[in-house]
C-alpha cells in the first residue's frame, strides 16, 4: 500500500534542506561559548567572579575583560573614601589671590580643574577650570575670579562609586568635593578617579608616551620618573646606590619607603632625592618627580 506525503504548506522546512544546529562546520561565536559556560546562575558575587575567571582560563575572555568587569563589579562595593584625594594633598586656589600669584600652581600640577576656597578648605567658593585663564591673558583687566568658577558640588564620604559616576553622567560634573558626616571638606574625587577603578590608570596629555624613555628632565632640575623604572638604570641616571635585592623598580623602592601605597601628592626624601608621587591610583604607582636635594660625594676622580 503506497504512502501518502502530505505537500508542503510553505512553513515546513523538507528534510533534504534542513542544516542541523551542530554542524561541524559551524563554529559557535564567544558569545555563544560564553554563555554556555555561564548557564549555571552563580547564587553570590564571588561565584560570579569565579566563573568569570574560569572562562579567562578557558580563554573565553581575555585579561583585559576580565580586569574590567571585575572593576564594575567593584565600585557599587567602592565608596568615594576609597579613592578620594585628602584635603591635606588637595591643590587649592584662593579666591582672595590674583592670578598671577597661583598661576605656578596651574603650571606646576598642570590640573584642569581646582577647588577655589576663601577662609579655609572648608570654604569651597567654586571650580576654576584652567582653561578660563586664557581670558586673563586675553584682557587681564576685565579678568574677574569669582564670575569665572563653575559651582561646587558636595558629595559624602560615603557615596557609592556606580552612583557618583550615574550622576557624574547626568550632570556633565567632573570633579566634587568630598564632605564628612560634620559638612567639613575631607578631599575631593574626579570623573578619571572612578573611571580608572573600572579600566586602570588613565593617561592623559601629561602622562608618558610609551615610546619615551623612563626619565626624563624639566625645568629647574626635576625630572619626571615612571614608577616602573628599574632600580639599576635609575642609579645608573643619577648616580645613586639603592639596592635592587627586594624591589627591581623605583615604585617599590618608594614602596617600602613609605610603607604603604602613597597618594598623588605626598613626598619623601631618599638618599639626598626628594621624590613627589605625581599619578598614582588605588592599585599601584605611575609616575614621580625627583629633585636632588643634596651634592653628590666628591673625590679626587670627581662626583662618585
Amino acid at each position: 500500500m503506497a504512502i501518502r506525503t502530505p505537500p508542503l504548506t510553505g512553513r515546513e522546512v523538507p528534510p533534504t534542506m534542513a542544516t542541523p544546529l551542530d554542524s561541524p562546520d559551524e563554529k559557535p561565536t564567544l558569545l555563544e561559548r560564553l554563555s554556555a559556560f555561564l548557564t549555571r546562575e552563580p547564587e553570590d558575587r564571588e561565584e560570579l567572579i569565579a566563573l568569570l575567571r574560569g572562562a579567562f582560563e578557558r580563554r573565553l575572555l581575555d585579561a583585559d575583560a576580565l580586569s574590567m568587569i571585575e572593576g564594575v563589579l567593584s565600585v557599587s562595593e567602592t565608596t568615594v573614601r576609597d579613592i578620594m584625594i585628602p584635603r591635606a594633598q588637595m591643590d587649592c586656589v584662593s579666591i582672595d589671590d590674583a592670578p598671577p600669584e597661583f598661576m605656578p600652581l596651574i603650571i606646576e600640577t598642570k590640573h584642569s580643574r581646582f577647588p577655589v576656597i576663601g577662609e579655609s578648605k572648608d570654604d569651597v567658593v567654586g571650580i576654576l577650570l584652567a582653561k578660563e585663564l586664557l581670558n586673563y591673558y586675553a584682557k587681564p583687566d576685565d579678568f574677574q575670579l569669582r564670575e569665572t568658577l563653575r559651582p561646587a558640588v558636595f558629595v559624602p564620604e560615603s557615596k557609592r562609586l556606580n552612583v557618583l559616576l550615574r550622576e557624574f553622567r547626568a550632570n556633565r560634573n567632573h570633579i566634587a568635593i568630598v564632605v564628612d558626616e560634620y559638612g567639613g571638606v575631607s578631599g575631593l574625587v574626579t570623573i578619571e578617579d572612578v573611571l580608572e577603578q573600572i579600566v586602570g590608570d588613565i593617561e592623559d596629555e601629561y602622562d608618558f608616551d610609551e615610546s619615551e624613555d623612563n626619565i626624563i628632565p624639566e625645568a629647574g632640575g626635576r625630572f619626571r620618573v615612571k614608577a616602573q623604572t628599574e632600580i639599576e638604570d635609575f642609579n645608573a641616571q643619577f648616580g645613586t646606590t639603592y639596592e635592587n635585592e627586594a624591589f627591581d623598580t623605583v615604585g617599590g623602592l618608594l614602596l617600602k619607603q613609605f610603607g604603604r601605597l602613597p597618594k598623588r601628592g605626598e613626598t619623601t626624601t631618599l638618599g639626598g632625592f626628594r621624590f613627589r608621587v605625581l599619578r598614582a591610583d588605588s592599585r599601584r604607582l605611575h609616575t614621580l618627580q625627583v629633585e636632588r636635594i643634596a651634592p653628590l660625594p666628591v673625590n679626587d676622580d670627581g662626583p662618585s
